[in-house]
């Protein structure tokens, strides 16, 4: 009888740990939300993954944001050269200024 009460009273600390943490508050509100869908999922396990924000992003949002990185570092690159070449530019305007003020 001992033993048993020792159990509950480690269960009784766990429960008021993961009540603590949130943990209950966000599980009781998925496992709503999963409840209140219209068409149940085929797998429960992803959704409840997905609405937790444990299965990351999905494999198309990655791919559409990796080819938008290549794009930027593509528009990147060409703006650095443009830059420099506008630098060469200018300098190449300033030196002509200054040997056209002195006599």
């Amino acid at each position: 009888m001992a033993h048993y009460r020792a159990s509950e009273s480690r269960r009784e600390q766990f429960r008021r740990y993961l009540e603590k943490a949130g943990v209950l508050d966000s599980l009781t509100s998925v496992l709503v939300a999963l409840y209140e869908e219209n068409d149940k999922p085929s797998n429960a396990l992803d959704f409840l993954k997905q609405h937790l924000g444990l299965s990351g992003p999905a494999p198309a949002e990655v791919e559409k944001l990796r080819l938008e990185m290549v794009g930027l570092q593509q528009q990147y690159e060409s703006l650095l050269e443009e830059n420099k070449g506008l630098k060469n530019r200018l300098l190449q305007y300033e030196s002509a200024q200054e040997e056209a003020a002195t006599p």
